[in-house]
């Protein structure tokens, strides 16, 4: 399996093994904020296997929250992960500092900063944090059938 990915990524028996699973890993360097805008495209160009275009535009904006919070809140590198399979889509990003998320709850009168997670807990059918060895994914899913 690839960095990030989970046995519940993989297709699963009701469609007899006939749609795999499709996936995208991006490696993103540390600081690098073009990354983000490349990454939503890979991820565009992944979502047109997914049979939900509806919520194509909430899944790009959730990764690009990701993928954003990974790159400035973190003095390393990363990885993305996306996987679509008949169950959904589940996005992971991967990075090597042990220090978990915050969640913070802004204000109106703050700037439009620190909101990543918050709407990640909105708008996700699930989402979470996995710790690993070295480093921690923050994901989320969004499943196939209508929410």
């Amino acid at each position: 399996m690839t960095a990030g990915a989970s046995p519940a990524d993989t297709g699963d028996g009701e469609t007899g093994g006939t749609r795999e699973a499709r996936r995208l890993r991006r490696e993103l360097a540390r600081a690098d904020l073009a990354a983000v805008p490349a990454a939503r495209r890979e991820l565009r160009a992944l979502l047109r296997h997914w049979d939900r275009p509806d919520r194509s535009d909430i899944a790009e904006l959730l990764t690009s929250e990701l993928v954003t919070n990974a790159l400035v809140h973190t003095d390393d590198d990363a990885v993305l992960t996306a996987v679509v399979s008949p169950r959904g889509l589940r996005v992971e990003v991967r990075d090597f500092m042990t220090r978990g998320p915050l969640m913070r709850t802004p204000t109106p009168d703050e700037d439009t900063g620190g909101r990543g997670l918050v709407l990640v807990r909105s708008l996700a059918d699930a989402w979470g944090v996995r710790a690993h060895a070295v480093g921690k994914s923050v994901w989320f899913e969004l499943g196939s059938a209508a929410a």
